[in-house]
Order: C-alpha cells, then structure tokens, then sequence
C-alpha cells in the first residue's frame, strides 16, 4: 500500500480567516504556491486557493483589501491521515469534488496532498504528473 505521507506536501502556508485576499494573494505569490491552509487556531477551517480569490473574491466584486478568507472559504474540510492509502484518498477527491486534503494526525496540521501530487504517483506519464513534477514558474 502506497500512504498519503509518502507523497504529500509539508512546505505549507496557513493564514488565519480574519486574514484579507489580499494578503492570501501575496502570500501565495511571495511563496509561488496556489493555497493556503486557513486556520482558526489550530484547528484547520478551510483552503484557499487562487482561483477561490477569483471567483468567490474577485469575481463576485468583493474588495480583496477587506473581505477576509473565512467569507470565501468552504467550511467542510475532508482530511486524512499520513498513513491512509493514496487510492483512498484519491476517491475522498473525486467524492466530495476537491482537489487538496489535509493531513492531519493527532489533531495537527502535518501536510497536505493534492491531485497533482497523486498523479505523479499513479500516472507519471500524464500531463498533470508532469506539469505538478516542474518547478513553479511564476
């Protein structure tokens, strides 16, 4: 059984939900990654991605300098463990249409894995392996 933890991310960003688009925005830019992990304490409330400040943000003619991350986040996160399988994990995806899980043990934040991440381990010849393997270019 391949687990979750052998491919999963642990460079991660959290930000509170009181934190702005705006400052998700430049956070993901400065760190070249597409999420951030919001948090409430310790416990983790939702993901944001760019494309949420889009089409939740921007698009919807929110204000990014004072609409905050809990206004645009979804509240039902799916996490797994580090051990679940990768198969697993990929059907929790598919089931509640996401596309990031958490991983949490022992009620921490430990990484996350995504759809890319999943797909340079079962189909590393797919364009979506290939292009998750690459550095970031932006």
């Amino acid at each position: 059984m391949t687990t979750v933890g052998e491919f999963m991310t642990t460079r991660l960003v959290t930000m509170d939900g009181n934190d702005t688009l705006t400052a998700a925005a430049q956070e993901m830019r400065d760190s070249a990654i597409g999420d951030v992990v919001v948090t409430d304490g310790d416990d983790v409330v939702g993901i944001v991605t760019d494309r949420d400040i889009t089409v939740r943000g921007v698009a919807e003619d929110r204000n990014p300098a004072t609409t905050r991350l809990n206004e645009i986040t979804s509240k039902d996160v799916v996490t797994v463990s580090q051990n679940d399988d990768v198969v697993a994990a990929a059907d929790l995806m598919r089931t509640y249409a996401v596309r990031r899980l958490p991983v949490i043990e022992d009620g921490h934040l430990i990484g996350l894995i995504s759809m890319g991440d999943l797909a340079v381990e079962r189909e590393p010849q797919s364009v979506l392996a290939d292009i998750s393997a690459d550095d970031p270019n932006n």
